[in-house]
């Protein structure tokens, strides 16, 4: 995923975890409270939209699920990490690999509307430092991407998204 960070932008590595256990929810890696609430958003998004994914036989109740995203002495908060968390999920979820070229950023709705975030140039600046080649961002942002100067966006492939749908389609093997 990609961060904002009062340094400037960074990416964040989100990983999830599915196991037998009682139906708890956890998360470490010093997440902030709006972050935790957008991992609650994309499980609720997964799970009521269960048959999509495959996952309607989960029995819930027999399941935990762990969040963690590395570098705990950083605290983590914001809701644009709500696509890549939902990502994250959904491949614990359905044992389908995240194709790891990707970055991406943006906040999600319960229905898996993708909405716009802050800190792009910061963001899409930490991606083309990494060299990553592609990224998914919110539909809603393509007009702060343009501002970019041509050097940044160059090399790059920007995938603009207003729907989660496209987010998996982009990013699930």
């Amino acid at each position: 995923g990609l961060a904002w960070t009062e340094t400037g932008g960074s990416v964040i590595l989100i990983e999830s975890a599915v196991m037998e256990g009682s139906g708890n929810v956890s998360y470490t890696g010093n997440l902030g409270d709006i972050m935790q609430e957008s991992a609650q958003t994309a499980l609720a998004y997964l799970r009521s939209n269960a048959p999509a994914f495959g996952i309607e036989n989960i029995d819930w109740k027999k399941k935990d699920i762990h969040i963690h995203v590395p570098e705990g002495a950083v605290p983590k908060d914001g809701p644009s990490a709500g696509i890549t968390l939902a990502l994250s999920l959904c491949s614990a979820l359905t044992g389908r690999k995240v194709d790891a070229s990707y970055a991406m950023t943006g906040e999600m709705t319960l229905h898996g509307n993708v909405l716009p975030i802050g800190g792009v140039r910061e963001k899409v600046l930490a991606a083309k430092r990494l060299g990553i080649k592609k990224l998914i961002l919110p539909e809603d942002n393509k007009s702060d991407v343009d501002e970019l100067g041509d050097w940044i966006k160059s090399g790059m492939k920007i995938h603009y998204v207003s729907k989660m749908s496209t987010v998996f389609q982009l990013a699930l093997k």
